[in-house]
């Protein structure tokens, strides 16, 4: 039977029924959470009177009537243009699945805080009670008056491509599903250093990715449309390809612009020669597989806490390897890409995020390793303070290059 969580506002000393011992003394990881990991603070005082008057009535009302005569004024005298909506409806989250909205809180909370310490944006977690597509998109579209952007987290594919694709064709804000977006520019990122390191052009390589859900969709659609040679995509039946009769119509479109090659079969016969895998699967790759591959591959085994291939293993056969860890070097992480991303989407009021706007996201990222590069340092670290300034100013000016900024 699960241990009884201890109300998380009541006093860290309260013990669990039947004198259990409290969490918060078993694990830090309780300890952290307490109380939540976030808390809402005002930028401006209310000391007296005067700053009453100010900040609510009767001086908001100035403001509220000029919104309404001036709807843009929004951005300019609200926090609107600066805080983006952390959705989940707790289907897909992390390493555990489909926990509920409830459960995860924690995991919203913890993205809010990253987009504040990494991009300087604010973020609000909005975990919703319902899970159908309409339902979804309908609440988001609802609540909209309120974000500047909306990253969509945690969301079960199939559903997360056509929420994604139905909120932004009703809203004229950034959408952006993380888990399929923000991975894929950073494994491109990642993948454009790994490829100059050893003196290839991304046109050479011929890619394969295990997984074919969320992100093993975004990265294949990223890398073609940066210029790889060939990806192949395999799901638990094998490589997706146009032969196969049991395709949803994600990987029947997945099938026509991928595996120009024509493989088909095992993801293992694919790797054959293969120069790059890539793991965002959470299944495991026999060691055979992996040595098969062409000489100096680079193997990114993603998945959290196990990666499909262990680096011990990988390291024998590939030049350059990387996983979603963060104990071993080249760690493939979203939070290098979203929050600056938001962060140049929100600067310049873009009405949506784009391929380009998220592939100069991916060359500003690997731009930052510079003369550093190396088989160990491949992708920076999501500490280093140019990361985010360097990503938000290319994200800005794609928006603006391809005429969907609006300032």
């Amino acid at each position: 039977m699960a241990a009884e969580i201890v109300n998380p506002r009541s006093d860290s000393s309260t013990e669990q029924e039947g004198g259990a011992e409290p969490l918060d003394s078993i694990d830090p990881a309780f300890a952290l959470h307490r109380g939540g990991k976030m808390a809402v603070q005002a930028t401006v005082p209310v000391r007296d009177k005067d700053d009453l008057s100010l900040a609510y009535t009767p001086g908001v009302a100035k403001v509220c009537s000029a919104i309404a005569e001036q709807p843009d004024l929004v951005h300019d005298y609200t926090w609107k243009s600066s805080v983006v909506a952390v959705v989940t409806d707790g289907t897909a989250v992390l390493g555990l699945g489909d926990i509920g909205p409830e459960a995860s809180l924690p995991v919203m909370e913890g993205k809010a805080i990253l987009f504040k310490q990494f991009g300087g944006v604010d973020a609000v977690p909005i975990a919703l009670n319902c899970t159908g597509v309409d339902e979804i998109v309908e609440t988001v579209v609802r609540l909209s008056p309120s974000f500047g952007g909306v990253n969509l987290e945690d969301i079960s594919a199939p559903r997360c491509f056509e929420i994604e694709r139905k909120l932004q064709e009703r809203l004229d804000i950034p959408v952006f599903h993380d888990d399929q977006h923000g991975t894929a520019v950073v494994t491109l990122a990642a993948l454009r250093n790994a490829a100059k390191l050893t003196g290839r052009g991304i046109g050479e390589l011929r890619v394969v990715i295990s997984g074919a859900g969320a992100a093993g969709v975004a990265i294949a659609k990223m890398l073609v449309e940066a210029g790889i040679g060939d990806v192949a995509v395999a799901d638990r039946k094998g490589i997706v390809s146009g032969d196969r009769d049991d395709l949803t119509s994600v990987k029947q479109e997945l099938a026509s612009f991928t595996n120009k090659a024509g493989i088909t079969g095992s993801l293992e016969a694919a790797l054959e020669g293969a120069d790059v895998f890539v793991g965002v699967s959470g299944g495991t790759v026999p060691e055979p597989a992996i040595a098969s591959m062409a000489k100096g591959a680079f193997v990114f085994a993603m998945a959290n806490p196990n990666p499909e291939v262990h680096p011990d293993v990988a390291h024998k056969y590939a030049a350059v390897v990387a996983t979603g860890r963060s104990d071993f070097p080249n760690q493939i992480n979203n939070v290098l890409a979203f929050p600056g991303i938001f962060a140049g989407a929100l600067q310049v009021r873009a009405s949506r995020i784009t391929e380009g706007m998220k592939i100069a996201a991916a060359e500003a990222l690997a731009s930052v390793v510079g003369d550093d590069l190396a088989a160990d340092y491949v992708i920076p670290s999501p500490f280093d303070e140019r990361v985010a300034p360097a990503v938000t100013a290319a994200v800005a000016a794609a928006a603006r290059a391809e005429g969907v900024a609006r300032r």
